[in-house]
């Protein structure tokens, strides 16, 4: 069954917008040395969200988001800790709040206004952009962070694990991170 969850930081307050369908974390589990796989990044994946995404904010008025590799860097670090650790949570397998990654890569330093969202998804390797989407927008909270009218900038990351524990079962699944921004 695919989850999603999603969270916002904004400069000055926090709102947490979560979406939980069924038991989303688990202990983080390092699987064993037989069990490790490596993760492959599902870059058609992450390129098919773009167009997706802006294909929806378009239909909406709103201005299209265009890629920053920083923000791109905090999603696949993300992405990838999950998948191999066998967590699903936006707080960092060291429990740190998932805005402090992202501006470990997205600094906030040297702006007035700073503002970072996150989507977070995974399912089965077969998951493509366009049902990555219906989940995401049949999800107020998700579809909200998609349309936020201040975004400019975005970061995908899909990775794809042959072996995923912990909170994956063990299974082939594929862990999509989008990290929203803007800063001004």
């Amino acid at each position: 069954m695919p989850k999603l969850w999603c969270v916002v930081r904004r400069t000055g307050y926090v709102a947490v917008l979560a979406l939980v369908a069924g038991a989303l974390f688990a202990a983080p589990a390092m699987p064993g040395a037989a069990q490790q796989r490596q993760l492959t990044s599902v870059q058609s994946l992450e390129a098919a969200l773009l167009v997706e995404v802006n294909a929806l904010r378009r239909r909406h008025g709103l201005a299209p988001v265009r890629v920053n590799p920083r923000l791109a860097a905090a999603a696949s670090s993300h992405s990838r800790a999950m998948a191999t650790r066998g967590f699903f949570a936006h707080n960092s397998a060291d429990g740190a709040p998932f805005w402090r990654r992202v501006e470990r890569f997205y600094g906030s330093a040297n702006y007035r206004y700073w503002s970072v969202g996150e989507n977070l998804l995974w399912a089965s390797p077969e998951l493509d952009a366009q049902e990555a989407m219906r989940m995401w927008i049949a999800s107020p909270l998700h579809r909200k962070n998609l349309l936020e009218p201040r975004w400019r900038e975005i970061g995908f990351s899909a990775v794809h694990a042959d072996f995923a524990p912990g909170a994956f079962g063990g299974h082939a699944v594929v862990v999509v991170t989008a990290n929203f921004g803007v800063r001004r």
